[in-house]
């Protein structure tokens, strides 16, 4: 064999140090405080938006929202069903009400909530902008998660957990 054939190829090997995961995202160099600020503000402004239009008008009350298909069809509770309820009692301070129409969505509010304030930290602060990157693992682990609580609540013994 030629030293031919054995040649690597220098364009697939990245230059420097080997990067472990996604790095944060610096901030602009002299961008404003406002403008730093500007995106988490803007999610946070949505996010509220969307707390106050579900606490106004009930979901409790038919023919506001539509739905569940999953349910209409099946009669089968996805890990969604109950949110809008959720969301309603979470807008009005009524944390048990909440846990009790969907709890993974109160979690994930929770975890939304987090993500959000640490984002408007960094970004009012001028640090870098927090990235969420989960690997192939934590996908598997979040939609187990899911699958199981669809399971739990869809039986007898899971009943609490049912809106």
């Amino acid at each position: 064999m030629s030293g031919e054939n054995q040649r690597v190829d220098a364009s697939c090997t990245p230059p420097g140090p080997a990067r472990q995961g996604p790095q944060p995202v610096p901030a602009p160099a002299g961008a404003s405080r406002a403008r730093r600020s500007a995106a988490p503000v803007l999610t946070l402004a949505g996010a509220v938006a969307a707390f106050a239009y579900v606490g106004a008008v009930d979901p409790n009350q038919p023919g506001h929202y539509p739905v569940c298909p999953l349910f209409r069809l099946t009669g089968v509770l996805c890990p969604g069903c109950g949110g809008l309820r959720s969301a309603h009692a979470f807008a009005r301070g009524d944390l048990v009400t909440a846990l009790g129409d969907n709890a993974l969505a109160v979690a994930g509010y929770l975890v939304f909530a987090g993500f959000t304030a640490l984002w408007l930290v960094r970004a009012f602060r001028g640090g870098p902008v927090p990235r969420i990157v989960l690997g192939p693992a934590w996908w598997w682990v979040v939609g187990t998660l899911a699958l199981a609580f669809t399971i739990v609540r869809n039986l007898p013994i899971g009943s609490a957990l049912a809106p």
